[in-house]
């Protein structure tokens, strides 16, 4: 009699515990969503939004000009000036990634002390703020300042990730990984249509990315709300850390490009990998940074090239990620999940496969036709891409947005979007051979 009371009693906690769980992942899933339309509002703008600062006379934007026109004369090069806002493009999309690189693993040392519930309301803050900017901005300083807050404020998409790995069952954190996922998907397929239809939108006198900002800002105000009266603290006080201090010193691992590539934090920890095991590690980790940062520099320029010579509009461009994002959708739905454990690198390798003749097609596209089946080759390349570990690629995936954008912009300008797209897309041969090189290991390992 008393065994069936402590079975009834133990099932009875079980249950309530994966009803928390599931609870956690659903707020989890809805906040990152909401604020993911928010961050993606402004996609499809970019271009226009630089052409517009150009057009108006911006001191600030026009003394930038002036400096790289004194550049390209200093190098040799005939000033190209439309070219030049794919430069600024890709120095804003960098500088917000450098920041999203630095406050990341900063904000999840200090929620590892103050817990994760404080901490996330806080960079909600942060990108109300950075909304309020852009909604007031009528200069590119006020822009610039702007994205520059939202950089810093964005490690809240970290923290759902961290909230998520604090649930007691690897069931619920499987459950909990794949929902942001979809939050993802979704967010960067809605957020750039309905951006671009706002700015189509505008009436007579009104700054045409108003309406885009306004929005943005009450998606984050709502953020707030929603976190604050419905997220619970996930990370109980006897499992935080003692002090801010001893977060921040865990921290340092994932902030120093150095030990990100040597995996420096997974080689402290007492049962740290083999050695066979590290130096794929160690490859994995590589490939993955070479990867992203060539992706990620195409994908930031993949606007301006579809404005400059499609003269792309910005319901354009939000049509072309929504084409992007549910081809996506569909093959990780159809494809991507059905990938068997031990396959995983024979697919991204074939991913990979087809992202080169992908950005050669939209690199040397002469029509929209020959454009679109880039995107659709560009939408299945993309879709195929613990612990510890997880938190290292999360951080050299920082890295690489952070370096990408201006690195190809920088080529893009210097040599055209042909160029840019060609020598990028056959760099990505590189990361193939590294993932050739990686020893398949057990299914018990």
């Amino acid at each position: 009699m008393a065994l069936r009371e402590r079975e009834s009693s133990s099932s009875s906690i079980n249950d309530k515990q994966e009803q928390n769980c599931s609870r956690v992942i659903t707020i989890v899933f809805l906040a990152l969503f909401i604020d993911l339309l928010g961050f993606a509002l402004i996609l499809p703008l970019f271009p226009s939004i630089l052409d517009y600062y150009s057009q108006t006379e911006d001191g600030f934007y026009l003394s930038l000009q002036r400096g790289v026109d004194w550049f390209a004369v200093m190098v040799g090069m005939p000033p190209e000036r439309k070219y030049n806002s794919v430069l600024f493009g890709g120095l804003i999309g960098s500088i917000f990634s450098i920041l999203q690189f630095f406050s990341a693993p900063l904000t999840g040392a200090v929620s590892d002390c103050l817990g994760r519930r404080p901490v996330i309301l806080m960079t909600v803050m942060g990108l109300i703020t950075s909304y309020a900017l852009w909604a007031a901005s009528r200069t590119f300083g006020i822009f610039l300042l702007s994205r520059i807050v939202g950089g810093i404020s964005k490690g809240n998409v970290s923290l759902s990730t961290a909230i998520i790995a604090d649930l007691h069952s690897p069931k619920a954190r499987s459950k909990g990984m794949a929902m942001i996922g979809i939050a993802f998907s979704l967010g960067f397929t809605l957020g750039p249509m309905i951006g671009a239809y706002l700015a189509m939108e505008t009436e007579k006198g009104e700054v045409f990315y108003l309406r885009s900002a306004l929005l943005a800002l009450m998606f984050a105000v709502a953020d707030l709300i929603f976190i604050f009266f419905l997220l619970p603290e996930t990370l109980p006080k006897e499992k935080r850390v003692s002090s801010v201090t001893s977060g921040f010193q865990a921290a340092v691992d994932l902030l120093s490009p150095l030990a990100l590539f040597q995996f420096s934090a997974v080689t402290r920890e007492k049962e740290s990998p083999s050695e066979e095991n590290l130096q794929n590690l160690k490859i994995l980790g590589l490939a993955y940074f070479l990867y992203l940062f060539l992706f990620s520099g195409l994908e930031y320029t993949l606007s301006f090239l579809t404005h400059q010579r499609f003269q792309f509009s910005s319901m354009h461009q939000g049509k072309m990620f929504f084409f992007i994002g549910i081809t996506m959708a569909v093959i990780q739905g159809g494809y991507a999940r059905r990938i068997k454990p031990g396959n995983e690198i024979r697919a991204v390798k074939k991913a990979i496969m087809l992202l080169i003749p992908a950005f050669l097609l939209i690199g040397w596209a002469a029509s929209v036709t020959m454009l679109s089946v880039g995107l659709l080759l560009y939408s299945f390349g993309s879709a195929s891409q613990k612990g510890r570990v997880m938190g290292i690629l999360r951080s050299l995936g920082a890295l690489a947005r952070a370096l990408g954008p201006i690195l190809s912009a920088t080529v893009y300008w210097l040599a055209g979007a042909e160029v840019c797209f060609t020598v990028c897309g056959a760099f990505f041969l590189i990361p193939f051979v590294l993932l050739g090189s990686i020893k398949q290991q057990r299914k018990e390992e």
